[in-house]
């Protein structure tokens, strides 16, 4: 643990989010092994994964932030407000903009401008909407400890990398295994899967960057990447675990509970 607290913070946040990617193709991976998914294992994995996220938000990057203002002697809250909603309204802005499709829809429901794009490349641009702010959320986290912020600790900026990395195993295969239903290739279904995950080592080297050169925004920037990851999950992730029967809906409220006590423990032991 030593050895890494004198590591260059964008270099680990660079590893650490090349972790999460590594884990989103494993996710994807499957398609080699399983054509189809069984939609009740589907949803609590989908549930599991807004779990994840849910608790990160708030143990990994709310708490902290309120955390560094009252360090500061600013007021705790004020800027965490403004920078939850202004990472929700990034994510409506670019959920109303961006052409995407949600798992499981035929392509005319796609969302966003209209476009001619095939369902592959609409289906993989709304999981990598998903995967911006986690990434930025890491480089945050690690950035943080690298500048010795009240509330920032190495170990909590492990957990949230590895509760991402856990939720983005689902996605990986979200994406990969109902391409390889509607016909494409193993292989190049794979490669998209794991392709809507290649943005996080990018975010995340820029929420880096970001805490280092504008330190002062430091509670914003967290609080900003909370309010896109809450935006996803209540926009996204929990209506698509939720589809199916009162037995799927169920299985997906498990999930989701499994998920946020994971994420929970992780980082009150590790942070």
């Amino acid at each position: 643990m030593a050895w890494l607290e004198n590591q260059n913070p964008v270099l680990l946040a660079f590893l650490a989010t090349l972790f999460t990617w590594f884990v989103t193709a494993l996710g994807s991976a499957t398609v080699f092994f399983f054509k189809t998914i069984n939609k009740r294992i589907l949803n609590t994995m989908l549930g599991f994964a807004s779990g994840v996220m849910m608790a990160a938000a708030y143990w990994s990057l709310l708490e902290p932030a309120i955390e560094m203002n009252r360090a500061t002697g600013d007021n705790p809250i004020l800027s965490v407000v403004m920078g939850l909603l202004s990472g929700a309204a990034f994510l409506l802005l670019a959920d109303k903009l961006l052409p995407h499709l949600h798992i499981g829809q035929p392509v005319d429901n796609a969302e966003g401008i209209k476009t001619s794009w095939h369902r592959s490349v609409l289906l993989v641009l709304s999981i990598t909407l998903h995967n911006i702010p986690e990434g930025l959320a890491v480089g945050v986290a690690f950035g943080a400890v690298a500048e010795g912020f009240t509330g920032a600790s190495l170990g909590a900026a492990m957990a949230l990398a590895i509760g991402i990395a856990l939720q983005n195993f689902p996605e990986g295969a979200a994406v990969s295994i109902p391409l390889r239903r509607e016909g494409m290739s193993r292989f190049k279904s794979f490669m998209y899967g794991q392709a809507s995950g290649i943005v996080e080592p990018i975010s995340g080297v820029i929420g880096a960057l970001l805490v280092i050169r504008m330190q002062p925004l430091l509670p914003f920037a967290l609080s900003f990447a909370a309010g896109a990851m809450i935006y996803v999950v209540v926009e996204e992730l929990i209506p698509e675990a939720r589809v199916g029967s009162h037995v799927d809906s169920d299985l997906a409220t498990i999930g989701f509970i499994i998920g946020f006590v994971i994420m929970m423990i992780m980082d009150v032991l590790l942070g």
